[in-house]
Order: C-alpha cells, then structure tokens, then sequence
C-alpha cells in the first residue's frame, strides 16, 4: 500500500475532515463578563497617606464609643448575694447533698442592703455557676414538637431518661424539663413586701411560636428521682415563663436566668430582707448559686468587655497611625520605586 492510500485512511478520508458521526464538545464556558472577570472593579492603592488616615479615624470613632459603653455599664447598679453555702445550716455542711434532698421546707432569710439608688424596674436574676448547660446529651434531651403541638405528647423518643412514667409520656418531657429550677424568692423592705412581676421575662417568640397554648404537663415530676421544680397543670405551657426561661439553654457554664421584675424604686441605704426557698441541688456538682439584683441602661445589664474592646481596638489604631506618620515623615520614599525590587537590589541584578 502506497503511503498516500495509507494516509488517506488513517485519515479518515482524503480530505482530512473527521467523519459526520464523531462530536466535538467543547469545556471552554460561555463567554461574559462575569466568567472572564472582566466587570469593572474598584482597586484601590493603599498609599502610606491613606492607611495613615484611616488607621487614625478607626482610633478617633472607636476610643470615645469605647468610653461611652464603659461609662453606660458602670452607671449600672448590681447587688450580687451568693447564698448556697450559708442556706446550709452548720451541722448539715459536711453532706450538702443529703440535706438539699431531705424533706422538709428549706426557707432561708438574707438581708440585703441597696448602697446606690436603683430605679425601676429592678431586674431579679438567679445565676448558677459551674452548670453545663450546654452539654451534648442535655441540649438533645427535648422535643421541641411535643412544647408545641398536643398531638405529638407521644413523641418521646429524643427525651430519654425523662421519657415515661409507667408507659405514659412525660410532658414536657426531657433533662431541660426535668432539671427546672425551683428555688424561689420573696422580698420586703420596711416589714413591707415587695411584689415580683413574673409577667412578660420569657421572650415573647418563645411564648407564641414554641410553646403551645393547649399543651399542659402531664406526668411531670412524678417519678423517682426528681430533678427540679414542678408546673400547674392547669396552665398551659406558654402561660409557664418559669419554664420558658429555662430552656432557652445557656451556652456557657455560668449563666444568669430572669426571676422577675420589681416595679418599685429602690432607695440607697434601704435593707431588703429576703425570705428564699433553697431547693434546688447544686451541690451534687460543686455548682453555686447566686441572687441577682440589677438595673439597666441603654446597652443592657452590666457588661464592660464591649467599652474594653472599642479601647483596645482605638488604642492599637491610634498608636499604628503615630508610628506610620512618624515613619513616612522620616524615612518616606517614593510610591512604586522600582528600586525595591529584589531583582534591583542586588548588585549583579541576580540573587
């Protein structure tokens, strides 16, 4: 075979086109724009005037706002009484945990003195420490549905331990549930008593998306052991803000809860005495428990890491913008030297 017949079949013919039945595809995408990166785009160049300038505005914003947020937390007043070792009486401190689960009412009287006003409404609070709400198996141990909707009492199968009580489900059911707080507070001043508004401390979303009006506790605390307070079965569960705020989980092991409201200024050098119930156990886990009292203002309760943060920040912003000032008016150089270069560096033009 001559090497022109040879070519022309290899080929696939003399003309050298590939046959109609063979189909190119083609990877490359279609053409625009935005596949090529050809939209117009702002590039700005950080000129040492530019960063300068804007390292030294952060510093101006961030340090008066810093000063503002720390002055708003301090203006704060809180009273904090840790109460769960003095409730113990002294015979009974060398097994906490027998007496906290012993019958009997456990009422407790503290005395609490106001050394600054604090206009109402004054904020009640209980804050346990070392309690890992958080925990995998006690954020999992809830149905969300049965909280909501009566038909789905049954679901249980996420809440175990606190799933059943003899074949019939717990409502609500789960460890949140179960392990509800249950020490309580009375408060006078003036051998007057000073009422706690329980009303509206519960967010109003959970009240009216996740806890059902016609869901009411059924078999609730009713089997060995019990782990925390009890709920009228006569309400429905969104009328218990007690419990709503309860399961609102806490993402950090020291936590403070809303108790109640007082609606009634509170006079410097007043003395509150307060009558508390001092049942729940956190003893079993070395936990601590505290009373809370406090005002707000306009950023909330008292917190000083967000005036501490913009100071921080400012501070290093305004100290930056000083050393690139003092560096440019020392030492400048010109905008895009070629000079600079690595390769003009050396001597021979290599490295």
């Amino acid at each position: 075979m001559s090497s022109n017949a040879a070519s022309s079949t290899v080929g696939g013919g003399g003309s050298g086109e590939p046959s109609s039945g063979v189909r190119r595809t083609s990877k490359r995408p279609k053409y625009s724009k935005f596949t090529q990166q050809e939209l117009p785009a702002c590039k700005p160049i950080l000129t040492p005037r530019w960063v300068i300038l804007t390292f030294l505005v952060a510093g101006v914003v961030f340090i008066p706002l810093g000063v503002i947020c720390l002055f708003a937390s301090q203006g704060v007043v809180e009273i904090v009484d840790r109460y769960d070792t003095d409730c113990i009486p002294p015979s009974s401190r060398n097994n906490m945990v027998a007496y906290i689960q012993g019958e009997g009412d456990k009422i407790c009287n503290r005395t609490i003195t106001v050394t600054k006003a604090m206009k109402r409404p004054v904020y009640v609070y209980y804050q346990l420490e070392n309690f890992y709400q958080n925990h995998r198996r006690y954020v999992k141990s809830r149905n969300d549905a049965q909280l909501r909707n009566p038909r789905d009492e049954r679901d249980v199968k996420t809440c175990a331990p606190e799933d059943n009580v003899g074949g019939e489900p717990i409502v609500p059911c789960g460890l949140v549930a179960w392990s509800l707080f249950n020490d309580t507070y009375s408060f006078s001043r003036n051998s007057q008593q000073i009422p706690v508004n329980k009303k509206d401390i519960s967010w109003k979303s959970d009240r009216e998306n996740k806890f059902g009006k016609n869901v009411f506790p059924k078999n609730f605390q009713t089997g060995a052991p019990i782990g925390g307070g009890k709920l009228d079965t006569n309400k429905s569960l969104s009328e218990q803000e007690d419990l709503i705020v309860w399961m609102r989980t806490a993402a950090l092991p020291t936590f403070r809860k809303l108790y109640g409201k007082i609606e009634t200024d509170l006079n410097a050098g007043d003395t509150i005495v307060v009558v508390l119930k001092n049942n729940y156990n956190t003893y079993s886990f070395n936990g601590q428990k505290k009373l809370v009292l406090s005002t707000t203002s306009w950023l909330g309760g008292r917190n000083d890491f967000l005036g501490i943060a913009y100071l921080t920040v400012g501070s290093i912003c305004l100290f930056l913008a000083v050393t690139f000032a003092v560096l440019y008016l020392v030492k400048p150089r010109q905008l895009g030297d070629p000079s600079y270069l690595s390769w003009n560096r050396s001597a021979g033009g290599l490295q």
